[in-house]
């Protein structure tokens, strides 16, 4: 299915036609947004780089007419230094005509100072303010510095010294012309760009400048952008680290752009005005063929017949030819629709869902006295069908049986609730009505052979029935009953039914509660282990114990095992309690004396585990117990679903060390052929036999039979179940080699086992002193 995109609340139009003009428009605007924003950053880039360069370009040229500009103050200086009569003077130390010398180039050159330094560190000059100490002068020109800045009172200058030779050197002059602000501003007109220039020193740089490097542009400002370029200049005095800083505007050079972007603002304007028209035109084109198809749709929602002209043969018209195609086919749609949603696919039986529907239609029309009967059907042995026939063979069966019930019942409501199971309502059924015949009736339609592809398979069925209002006066509680009473039919036997009582919902809420009282014990170590000794007569010594579980429930007090591990079966829960019973018995058989072996019943649901190999070899190693001490006891229902399987288990298991018993020997019906397909330890003879064997009978022969096989395999018997010294006499007699059973003792708890053990060696010790 397309799905049609969905628009925000604050976004969406009621006509199509607004909505495209308003789309192509807004795509368009996007488009010009982000071309004028480019451009927009472009040409400031442009303009930030552009106005970076002039600003670096004159940063070099002030450099060179500074230069110049001591260059020219050095050979003015260096005229009079080279004068014969001033040299003279200088070196007489004739100070009137030295100050005169002086006073006369300080105006020549129109300088703030003109004075002479001798080698003896006297000063003689001009000057309109005070000059600095000679001191900080005596470096720079000892070491043969041309130029530098100077201080002069509390501003900067600019100083050209000229050493006086005659021809050694006896000193030197220094003549040095202002930097203030009305000399710097004359010679920013000599930039190509707006300037303003200034000498600072160090110390007197703003905050945003001092750690600015020095030769780069930097920025500043908010309101207005500012470029800054900062040159540390020579100094002729020492500790001042002159700066000279150029400063430019940048916001005033970006404003010479504002122009270009206002033109691409009014064009991008222009075309988006442009582009609105030609939009809403070909949006009006487009949608009103649409107005008429919505149109047909309104009145198609409304139940009512449309359909749309078609009046071209483009996608539009097409548009409209496959709407009224739709339209054609709805209600053919519909109908298909609701019948697979509500109609079983294989046996085209109503559903659980029409099935629960007409149920509660039924229970809405009954009147008076009338009852009404639910009946739940599971067919017996449904998965041997499939298992032998296959699944086509067993959809097949559900087919036929789905039509018998239909043919036979007649005005009764027959419905597939998945799998195997049917259900069966019958209503409007007189307060007399005779319920066990109908429902003979009802198991009369399963007791037949139905053939399929030639072979014979068996339809019989199990039933619970749930009769109204008796059972239940709402559909959720019939049919629970139903259930319930269709589990106690099962339990029962097959082919037969049972009506629903009372006690079974009881049942149902007691197992309900057994299982999660079942799920605390295991979480919370709630079982304990009791042990029954295997005695041998061969050896007359106590061979081994039998692990038994019990439950000492904290209310009901100590449950039974026959009540409880039926339900851990069906449950699963019995993987787990398994599990435990293993460490726990490979954890108390540890503490015996080495020569007793522990034998712990495997479950078949337990065996299927795959791991199962793997809990028992963690249980042996967890507790140091050998292997060959620990004994698995295994029934022949093991042997049902996969020999093959089933063999390969038990090879891994013998493979660990441990031994293996058939129990229960002699109560099923291949018992022979399990003992050819796998060599088992021991063989427990069901204590069925026993019981029989003081009685007239073929009892002793079964268990001759029996221990005389045993031999000739190799394997050990055991009888369950040996209650007097007559039947372990006779035991004794046909070859039985162990036995287990009240005469040595009931089941005994842990504690119980120590003593046990320790009156068996010493009456054992007993017989041995009076033989």
């Amino acid at each position: 299915m397309t799905r049609i995109p969905s628009w925000p609340a604050q976004l969406r139009f009621r006509s199509l036609k607004l909505r495209i003009a308003v789309v192509y428009a807004a795509l368009f605007a996007a488009i010009l947004a982000a071309v004028l924003l480019l451009a927009g950053n472009g040409i400031a880039r442009f303009g930030e780089d552009s106005a970076s360069r002039d600003l670096a370009a004159n940063a070099r040229v002030f450099d060179e007419i500074i230069e110049l500009r001591a260059q020219q103050m050095r050979g003015s200086a260096d005229v009079l230094s080279r004068d014969f009569g001033f040299r003279e003077a200088v070196a007489t130390g004739d100070e009137p005509t030295i100050e005169s010398a002086l006073v006369s180039l300080r105006e020549r050159s129109r300088s703030d100072a003109a004075f002479v330094v001798g080698l003896d560190g006297v000063m003689i000059g001009s000057a309109e303010a005070a000059l600095p100490p000679v001191a900080e002068l005596w470096d720079a020109l000892e070491g043969g510095q041309e130029h530098g800045i100077i201080r002069i009172g509390d501003k900067l200058a600019l100083a050209a010294a000229s050493p006086i030779e005659v021809p050694d050197t006896i000193g030197w002059l220094v003549l040095a012309q202002p930097l203030d602000a009305a000399e710097m501003q004359r010679l920013s007109k000599l930039a190509a760009v707006d300037i303003d220039a200034r000498v600072l020193r160090a110390r007197q740089l703003p905050t945003g400048l001092k750690s600015a490097s020095l030769g780069k542009v930097v920025e500043s400002g908010d309101s207005e952008r500012v470029l800054h370029h900062v040159t540390a200049l020579p100094a002729l005095q020492q500790g001042l680290r002159p700066r000279l800083v150029l400063d430019h505007s940048l916001s005033k050079a970006l404003g010479e752009y504002s122009g270009l972007q206002w033109l691409l603002a009014a064009l991008a304007a222009a075309g988006l005005t442009l582009v609105i028209i030609l939009s809403w035109r070909v949006a009006r084109t487009i949608t009103r063929p649409l107005s008429a198809l919505d149109t047909a749709t309104r009145l198609l929602g409304e139940g009512k017949d449309a359909k749309v002209e078609v009046t071209s043969d483009d996608e539009l018209g097409r548009l409209g030819a496959s709407f009224n195609a739709m339209v054609a086919a709805i209600e053919e749609r519909e109908r298909q629709i609701t019948h697979v949603a509500l109609h079983d696919g294989l046996t085209n039986l109503p559903n659980r869902k029409l099935f629960v529907e007409q149920l509660d239609q039924a229970l809405a029309r009954r009147r008076g006295d009338a009852q009404l009967m639910i009946v739940y059907v599971d067919l017996d042995d449904f998965k041997v069908v499939n298992d032998t026939l296959g699944h086509p063979a067993g959809d097949a069966l559900l087919r036929n049986v789905a039509a018998h019930l239909q043919s036979v019942l007649g005005e009764a409501i027959v419905a597939r609730l998945g799998g195997d199971e049917f259900a069966i309502l019958l209503g409007d059924l007189p307060a007399n009505e005779n319920l066990a015949a109908l429902a003979d009736k009802l198991q009369g339609c399963f007791g037949r052979p139905i053939m399929i592809d030639g072979q014979q398979a068996d339809a019989s069925a199990s039933m619970g029935i749930a009769v109204a209002p008796g059972d239940g006066v709402d559909g959720t509680t019939l049919m629970k009953n139903a259930d319930l009473a269709l589990y106690r039919a099962k339990r029962d036997g097959k082919a037969t039914y049972h009506f629903f009582e009372q006690s079974l919902d009881e049942q149902a809420r007691h197992r309900r509660q057994m299982e999660l009282d079942l799920r605390l014990a295991i979480r919370d170590g709630g079982f304990e282990l009791y042990f029954q000794p295997l005695y041998s007569m061969h050896e007359e010594r106590l061979k081994a114990f039998e692990a038994l579980i019990r439950w000492p429930h904290a209310e009901a007090g100590m449950i039974s095992p026959v009540d409880f591990i039926p339900l851990a079966e069906e449950t699963g829960l019995i993987v787990q309690i398994g599990e435990w019973v293993i460490r726990e018995a490979c954890r108390q058989a540890a503490s015996w004396p080495d020569d007793l072996s522990v034998a712990v019943n495997i479950s078949p649901k337990q065996f299927q585990c795959p791991n199962l190999a793997t809990i028992v070899l963690s249980a042996l190693a967890s507790s140091g117990l050998p292997a060959h001490r620990l004994e698995l006891e295994i029934t022949e229902s093991i042997f049902i679903s996969n020999l093959e399987k089933t063999l390969e288990a038990l090879h891994s298991l013998r493979a660990l060390g441990v031994r293996i018993a058939l129990d229960d020997f002699g109560t099923g019906y291949s018992s022979l052929s399990y003992l050819r397909s796998f060599p088992f330890d021991k063989l427990k003879i069901d204590q069925s036999f026993v019981r029989d064997l003081t009685l007239d009978g073929n009892a002793n022969a079964m268990i001759r039979a029996i221990t005389t096989l045993a031999d000739a395999l190799g394997m050990e018997t055991l009888a369950e179940g040996v209650e007097d010294e007559a039947q372990a006499a006779i035991l004794r007699q046909e070859g039985c080699h162990q036995i287990q059973g009240y005469l040595l003792s009931k089941p005994i708890d842990a504690r119980a086992v120590h003593v046990f053990i320790a009156a068996m060696a010493d009456e054992a010790d007993g017989q041995r002193r009076r033989a």
